[in-house]
């Protein structure tokens, strides 16, 4: 079930809504863990009891930690041992397949396959989980000795299949004594909204036009223009999809009374590569910072531990994404710009015109998204080739093409900077007020007359 399903709006969110008020405060805890098992179970069936494993592996050793804290020895076990189990559930779910696949073309080798399927989510929320018993550990976070809450925490379906990635220290006064307010709701149900408009107003109607140029490229008929279009039309379909998902979840998060992070801010504004990841994912990229990177001593260790961090987490990164050899490289790609800007072109990047820094940046970002949706590295090497003219540069196709998504090109890209946000602020606070509820109206009534009338509708973070 996702949130830009009929079935999810008008049936699944409504009920889960009146259930949720209508009881006490003291039940609501229970009742959004309820309705939350029931959503993943709802695609998922028999693999909730995964998630339900976990939860209850890091929720005792949340508590083994605090009771042996003053036994280092033993805590810093019970750390590894919550840590291992969650390395071990993500990678025999993510990534067995493809070292069978791969190490059974070793002569003599041969793993089973056992074609295991992906649970839904369970990259965010072992990563979750995970941090949870290491904050504890820190002294980050308070142990949750109520199961309820805790279970809360990690099946919380506004944020469970796609996140953003929260930390348990993030929610933890919201999980033990929150308020749902009008002004709450109302901030909510606008933000849900927005982000439901991103997602099928935007990110659905560009898709089509990246779609398209791969069926071109199959066909032998795909043009560096083309090929460009196509690169930009998933740059902005992605963008919308997944930050249009993001603003849903912490819409959500506003109605039952949580404060989620913030998960983008518009990440094609950059003026480099590392800013560029300062605003994209950014509850990943701080996830692995604060996890990976600063305890392996970030930049403190000198050049070449810098650049061993470097690799190390964007190698992570990567793989986190998909068992599939592109994403390693898609890190690869990104960890090599971010070591050249920091040790070889920031200073010429920081003294060019901002123009040139946010072209620089954009074409980058590109080719990287390129990377991340080939899976096939053949044919990812092809469609990139031709990009850069290693075929035809333009054919009349390509006119057509301009004409038919120009328009909706030039408004995803305008939208996805904060030119709506600052004409927003300069409405008077009274005009806000009237125009919101009715935005929201419209917004509503069009998603949903575009969900009815169109299947294309994919979710592109959902296998992740």
């Amino acid at each position: 079930m996702v949130f830009s399903s009929p079935v999810f709006l008008f049936f699944y969110l409504p009920i889960s809504l009146a259930l949720y008020f209508a009881v006490p405060l003291k039940w609501r805890n229970l009742v959004l863990l309820a309705v939350s098992l029931l959503f993943y179970g709802w695609g998922e069936g028999i693999y909730v009891l995964i998630m339900l494993l976990s939860t209850a592996i890091d929720y005792t050793h949340g508590i083994l930690v605090e009771k042996y804290r003053h036994e280092d020895k033993k805590a810093r076990w019970f750390v590894a041992q919550s840590v291992i189990f969650n390395l071990l559930i993500l990678g025999f779910f993510k990534y067995y397949n493809f070292f069978a696949a791969n190490l059974s073309l070793i002569p003599g080798l041969a793993l089973p396959d056992l074609n295991v399927h992906l649970p839904i989510g369970v990259s965010f929320y072992t990563f979750q989980t995970m941090s949870y018993t290491i904050d504890v550990y820190r002294k980050d976070a308070p142990v949750q000795r109520n199961v309820v809450a805790f279970g809360t925490f990690v099946t919380m379906f506004p944020q469970l299949i796609a996140g953003p990635i929260v930390k348990y220290k993030q929610v933890a006064l919201d999980l033990n004594s929150r308020r749902s307010t009008a002004e709450g709701f109302a901030r909510g149900t606008l933000r849900f909204t927005v982000g439901l408009a991103k997602k099928v107003l935007l990110a659905n109607a560009v898709g089509v036009l990246w779609e398209t140029q791969l069926a071109a490229q199959s066909a032998g008929t795909l043009t560096a223009a083309g090929g460009w279009l196509g690169l930009a039309a998933f740059s902005l379909q992605i963008y919308f999809d997944f930050s249009g998902y993001s603003d849903m979840a912490i819409g959500l998060g506003y109605i039952f009374g949580f404060h989620f992070p913030e998960n983008f801010d518009h990440p094609y504004l950059a003026k480099s590569v590392t800013e560029f990841w300062r605003r994209w994912h950014m509850s990943l990229t701080g996830w692995f910072r604060e996890y990976v990177y600063i305890p392996l001593g970030g930049n403190r260790g000198g050049t070449w531990k810098t650049l061993r961090n470097i690799l190390i987490v964007w190698t992570l990164t990567g793989i986190w994404h998909g068992a599939s050899w592109n994403f390693l490289l898609w890190g690869e790609y990104f960890a090599a710009w971010l070591i050249l800007e920091k040790y070889v072109l920031g200073g010429a990047l920081s003294r060019a015109p901002v123009t040139v820094q946010r072209m620089y940046t954009l074409i980058i970002a590109a080719v990287g998204w390129g990377l991340f949706a080939i899976e096939d590295l053949d044919r990812c090497a092809a469609y990139l080739k031709i990009c850069f003219g290693g075929g035809m540069l333009w054919s009349a196709g390509d006119g057509y093409f301009l004409r038919s998504y120009g328009l909706t090109l030039v408004i995803l890209a305008l939208a996805s900077t904060t030119l709506g946000l600052r004409l927003w602020a300069r409405l008077p606070e009274r005009a806000r007020q009237i125009a919101a509820p009715l935005l929201m109206l419209v917004g509503l009534t069009v998603c949903t007359a575009y969900l009815v009338d169109n299947s294309y509708n994919p979710f592109l973070y959902f296998r992740f």
